[in-house]
């Protein structure tokens, strides 16, 4: 089926149809002064004959104290104040747990009770763990999203405090209308030795980097993959419940994470 594109904005924060894996690709571009430090990540749809449509694009800031990328649905602005500005992730200061907002309001920025519906929503929380192996072995990884209503739209979480965020409401075993994601722990393999996923052709170079999320209920449904096909481009799939924006923000924080370095 033919995934339709017509508004990015929508799209983009939209779940994935039920039934329907989204197969994008992201291609991460180095050119310039500074790109080897502050790469712009692009995400496309892929179209069957190598066709892409442009979805995404993400920038990691250059002042910020934390890892902190903007995500903008035109490829050319990447500003906090431009009109495309349609989300941003950002990392503590460990550089190990990240969050994701839409474009809303900054609770802590506003003085006056503002209404609800204009304060920013929480898209999705990342946590990296360091593992049993220390560096070496795979990365464990837990993401937290709004759970679904029963008309299959997304729960809207719109913290006005730290007690109120996804993290806070994982750490705190209050899962109530989130969904709790982890990866698929890879398997060992002798003969390569390394650890390995099953991508089914999606994913061609090994990398510490590749992962696939899945809920613990159900391991044989991924709910998103990411892995390398060459230097600088990436497969990126992702299903319902998640959106675009969702998927391309867990992504960056996987090219982020401190973790990474291993």
């Amino acid at each position: 089926p033919l995934i339709a594109v017509d508004d990015l904005e929508e799209f983009a924060v939209r779940p994935a149809p039920q039934g329907v894996t989204v197969k994008c690709r992201i291609t991460r571009d180095k050119k310039g002064m500074d790109r080897g430090m502050y790469p712009t990540y692009y995400l496309h749809l892929e179209r069957e004959h190598g066709k892409k449509v442009f979805l995404l694009a993400g920038r990691k800031r250059k002042k910020s104290k934390t890892s902190n990328y903007l995500i903008s649905i035109d490829p050319t602005d990447l500003s906090r104040g431009g009109e495309s500005f349609i989300g941003k992730l950002r990392s503590n200061l460990m550089g190990t747990k990240f969050t994701v907002y839409d474009n809303g309001v900054n609770p802590m920025k506003t003085t006056s009770s503002l209404e609800a519906s204009i304060l920013r929503q929480e898209l999705a929380a990342i946590c990296y763990e360091t593992n049993v192996l220390g560096f070496k072995g795979p990365r464990k990884m837990s993401v937290i999203i709004p759970g679904m209503n029963m008309d299959h739209e997304r729960v809207s979480i719109r913290p006005r405090n730290e007690h109120e965020t996804l993290l806070a409401r994982w750490q705190n075993k209050n899962t109530e209308s989130v969904i709790e994601l982890h990866n698929k722990t890879p398997v060992w393999n002798d003969d390569t030795q390394s650890y390995v996923l099953n991508f089914h052709g999606r994913v061609t170079q090994a990398s510490v980097k590749n992962f696939q999320i899945i809920h613990d209920n159900d391991p044989d449904y991924i709910v998103m993959q990411f892995g390398r096909v060459a230097e600088d481009v990436f497969t990126m799939d992702y299903n319902y419940p998640m959106c675009a924006l969702q998927a391309f923000a867990i992504a960056l924080s996987s090219f982020d994470s401190k973790l990474a370095c291993e």
